[in-house]
Formats: structure tokens, C-alpha cells, sequence
């Protein structure tokens, strides 16, 4: 499997709710730091976001993937005073403003699997700007249309409109990771390069291969010098240390998984428990057992929550 679609597939993304703002100005909205993670969408008009001292403008086709605890300000203007959004985004749909300038917001909140997200979020910051352009573009707006469509109700609606909305966090997370910046991790940096994405692609979808650096080389068509210098410098570790850190990513799922330890030490490269068991004290600081109690066992650990989410419509907000 490729690396992108194992990670957006094992984090457990649920969506909890979403809202259609039609706003016009004059008009602010606030939120609160509660929600485990937040999706936000221009789909019309153009409006501002204030977090953290910082001001930006934002467009059709900006979207804001905001981590749990942030706290951030949409509006129509920097200077303008905002309502809490528990007291604004009551039900599915609403109106705010003044009736001036038009602006479309989706607000949509989720939770996921913070520990099979490790190797997005780690460089993820509180509010993650996503430009979307041509046909991501056009894909994020057409599932946004599909949930307005949804929402008027029928039959099985909350279940379409909770697919649509884990279509929509995965589309826009799919488009940050496809580009280029600083803000993405290393490991997708090599993914984009033609000749290190050969050795990267090929040594996740086998973890429990003997890798070496001239063999990962090989993948590559590249001497060994040549290829663990491009690596280390497109993502800022050594071949074998990424390789390391997605076996322990891959050994965390299996033990929560409630696999033994000689059973996950075979799949993702060691000969044995102990070997494993070492590795793993080394990389994370503690033994696999000891891991295993702190998160839990079973699918469900570790997954964020939006504790405050009720039964109806409204999320946290």
C-alpha cells in the first residue's frame, strides 16, 4: 500500500458534524479550543482568519485542517468582533450578518487516531493552511455541493453525510500531501522525487525485508553514496533511520492490534521479540509492552473524541 493511503486509511477519520455558514457582512464567528479537529472550507466569497496574532486572507478554494485545542477567528474583516460559535452555529445551516458582502463557510469537526496519524501530524501546525487549485479544487467543492444536497434530510442522510465528510478531510489532506513546502514531512519529499520514491514506496510495502542501503540503492538506480546522500537531504534522516521509524509506526499498530511480539518482530524486520523489543525501547522510549498499557489495546485506542458532540446536529464548537 502506498505510505499517503496507509496513514489516511489506518487514522480512523469520523466525521462528528458539519455546518453551512452563509455569512455577509458584518459578521465574526470565534472558536473555541475543543474540538478534536476541525475542517474549514471557502466554498464562496472571501473572508479573514485571525489565530494566534497572525491575520490572512483567505478565498474560494483556501481550507483550514485545525488541530484539537486551537483556537481561531473567522470573519469579514481583521478589526471585527467575533460571536462565540456555540451561540452562532446552531443547527446544520445557518445565516450571520448583515446583509452585506457574501461569504460560504463549511465547518466541519472530526476525530481520528492520533496515533496512526503520528507521521502526518507531528509537522502539522494548529491551523494548516491548504490552497486547493484545479482538480483538487474541483473535487473538494463537488463533496461540499453532494453535503449540501444531503442535508436536506432523507432517508440514510446522516449516514451519507458522514462519509461525505471523511471524503472531504481526506481530499484536502490527499492535496497537502501531494504538493511541495516545508511544512510537510520528509518522508513525502521522497515520495516526490522519481528515483528516491522507487526505494521509499518499495520498502513499505515490505517492512519485514532485510533492507540495506545499497539495496534500497538498487531500487533507485543509484550508488549507494549518491542515493543516502539525496535521501538525507530531501528528508532529513538516513534511509535506514526512516525505515526504522515506520517498522516502529507499523509495530505500534500491530500491538494494538493485540499481536505478539514475535509475530510483529517478523513482520517488520527483526528476528526476534528481543530484537524488536530493543529497537523499540531505543526509538520510543519505553518497551512494547509498556506501550501497549499506556494506549490501550483494541482499534479503538488512542482515538481523539470530541467529548461534548450530542446526538443532534450541533458539534463542539
Amino acid at each position: 500500500m502506498d505510505p499517503v493511503d496507509d496513514v489516511l486509511t489506518t487514522m480512523g477519520l469520523a466525521h462528528r458534524s458539519h455546518h453551512r455558514v452563509s455569512a455577509s457582512a458584518p459578521w465574526g464567528v470565534a472558536f473555541s479550543g475543543v474540538a478534536s479537529m476541525r475542517l474549514v472550507v471557502v466554498a464562496r466569497g472571501r473572508c479573514v482568519l485571525r489565530e494566534g496574532g497572525n491575520v490572512v486572507e483567505l478565498g474560494v478554494g483556501d481550507c483550514l485542517v485545525v488541530r484539537g485545542g486551537a483556537e481561531f477567528v473567522l470573519a469579514d474583516a481583521a478589526e471585527r468582533v467575533p460571536a462565540p460559535a456555540r451561540e452562532v452555529l446552531v443547527a446544520r445551516e445557518v445565516a450571520v450578518g448583515g446583509g452585506g458582502a457574501g461569504c460560504e463557510v463549511l465547518v466541519a469537526a472530526f476525530s481520528l487516531d492520533a496515533v496512526a496519524a503520528e507521521p502526518l501530524l507531528p509537522r502539522w501546525p494548529d491551523v494548516l493552511r491548504v490552497s486547493l487549485r484545479g482538480g483538487d479544487l474541483r473535487r473538494v467543492l463537488g463533496t461540499v455541493g453532494l453535503m449540501v444536497l444531503e442535508s436536506g434530510g432523507g432517508f440514510s442522510s446522516d449516514l451519507v453525510l458522514g462519509k461525505l465528510g471523511d471524503v472531504l478531510l481526506v481530499q484536502v489532506v490527499r492535496a497537502w500531501c501531494s504538493g511541495s513546502g516545508d511544512d510537510r514531512p520528509g518522508w513525502l519529499a521522497a515520495l516526490h522525487d522519481p528515483r528516491l520514491s522507487l526505494a521509499a514506496r518499495a520498502m513499505h510495502a515490505d517492512l519485514g525485508h532485510p533492507w540495506t542501503v545499497a539495496s534500497l540503492a538498487g531500487r533507485a538506480g543509484m550508488s549507494r553514496s549518491a542515493f543516502a546522500a539525496a535521501f538525507r537531504e530531501r528528508t532529513g534522516e538516513s534511509p535506514l533511520a526512516h525505515l526504522t521509524y515506520w517498522r516502529m509506526h507499523r509495530a505500534k499498530a500491530l500491538l494494538r492490534e493485540g499481536r505478539t511480539l514475535q509475530e510483529i518482530a517478523v513482520r517488520v524486520g527483526y528476528e526476534t521479540d528481543t530484537a524488536l523489543s530493543r529497537a523499540f525501547r531505543r526509538a520510543v522510549g519505553v518497551s512494547p509492552g509498556r506501550w501497549r498499557g499506556m494506549v490501550g489495546g483494541g482499534l479503538g485506542a488512542g482515538v481523539e473524541v470530541d467529548a461534548e458532540v450530542d446526538a443532534g446536529s450541533r458539534s463542539v464548537v
